[in-house]
């Protein structure tokens, strides 16, 4: 254990209690001790396309001139976003993945003052990044008998009881593949005008035409898109947010200059001119799942339903299980 210096200036009590998150994707450092490299495994704990980005991407990554700072405003890329969806650029806001855009959500709104909810299980960042403003984390957590559904009545008594700065909403969610319609999101936003809901529509691509909250004109309604996902953009760290003018205004006057670099806004504009790829992949992917879920049921495994791509599996203990498999070089969440 590491001594604290008496010669240093002691960081904020909310830092010094955060606790990291354990996020899909091979761990280099235990790969290594299992003599593997990232190419030497399949990895099913990341939610992305295998299938890779368009092939337009890597073409235009070589022309980036990499000696000049990016456009801060990323404008070629939100006005192409902003014909994709017939919403106004100044209402988009991108970041280096949606990640960056949560801490961005939090500085701007939450305060040690603050209450936030999380229905979970979910995304780990969403409560981390509430908590390192020293925000109040109140938690919904569905049950693993119920197949992790949404009970709309419940959560609704919660948000009548208490008061909340932020709703945090994975819809899809990661990682139990459940969706909420968007007339309850609705329903819960415009009775609690003074709350921002969060919709993380990260995985929305993946479903079967499951409408988006894009277009919903509650000024409390923060969307928040990723290109890491259905465009296979991982490595360049790329989404977006969507909301009012002053919402989006007022993230924008706390995010870091330059946050999104040259070669993430020129492979973001490329995918986005791609779409023929991005509906391929899509196809490719729910053929796909839906043979992993016939295979896994033959050798008497129950996936539980899910609107996404990925999904729960029971297996008894996760942890021996994602070690046994990764030994065979098959990597999975333990979740």
């Amino acid at each position: 254990m590491k001594k604290k210096s008496d010669h240093l200036p002691a960081p904020r009590r909310e830092i010094e209690d955060l606790k990291p998150v354990h996020h899909g994707a091979p761990d280099h450092l235990e790969l290594e001790s299992l003599g593997l490299t990232p190419d030497q495994v399949l990895d099913f704990s990341v939610n992305s396309s295998p299938f890779g980005p368009s092939p337009r991407v890597r073409k235009v990554l070589q022309s980036v001139p990499l000696d000049r700072y990016p456009d801060r405003e990323a404008l070629q890329f939100r006005r192409l976003l902003s014909q994709r969806l017939d919403i106004e650029p100044d209402r988009i806001l991108a970041g280096n993945g949606t990640a960056e855009l949560l801490w961005l959500v939090s500085g701007a709104y939450l305060t040690s003052d603050s209450k936030v909810l999380v229905l979970q299980p979910t995304f780990g960042e969403y409560a981390r990044s509430a908590r390192w403003m020293g925000a109040e984390v109140i938690a919904w957590t569905a049950r693993s008998e119920d197949h992790f559904q949404y009970h709309p009545e419940a959560i609704s008594g919660l948000l009548t009881s208490q008061s909340f700065q932020i709703v945090y909403i994975c819809n899809p969610n990661n990682p139990t593949g459940q969706l909420l319609a968007p007339q309850v999101i609705s329903a819960w936003a415009a009775e609690n005008p003074r709350t921002l809901f969060l919709i993380d529509e990260a995985y929305l691509a993946f479903t079967e035409e499951a409408p988006t909250m894009l277009n919903n004109p509650l000024a409390n309604l923060l969307i928040l898109r990723s290109m890491t996902k259905d465009y296979a953009l991982a490595g360049l760290r790329l989404g977006y947010a969507v909301g009012s003018q002053e919402v989006i205004s007022t993230i924008r006057k706390i995010r870091p200059p330059w946050n999104v670099n040259a070669l993430a806004q020129a492979a973001g504009c490329a995918a986005l001119q791609d779409a023929s790829h991005l509906q391929e992949s899509i196809q490719k992917i729910r053929l796909e799942k839906r043979f992993l879920v016939r295979s896994l049921k033959t050798h008497g495994f129950f996936p539980l339903p899910s609107a996404a791509h990925y999904f729960l599996l029971r297996v008894g203990n996760g942890a021996a299980f994602r070690t046994a498999l990764l030994e065979d070089r098959i990597q999975v969440r333990d979740c």
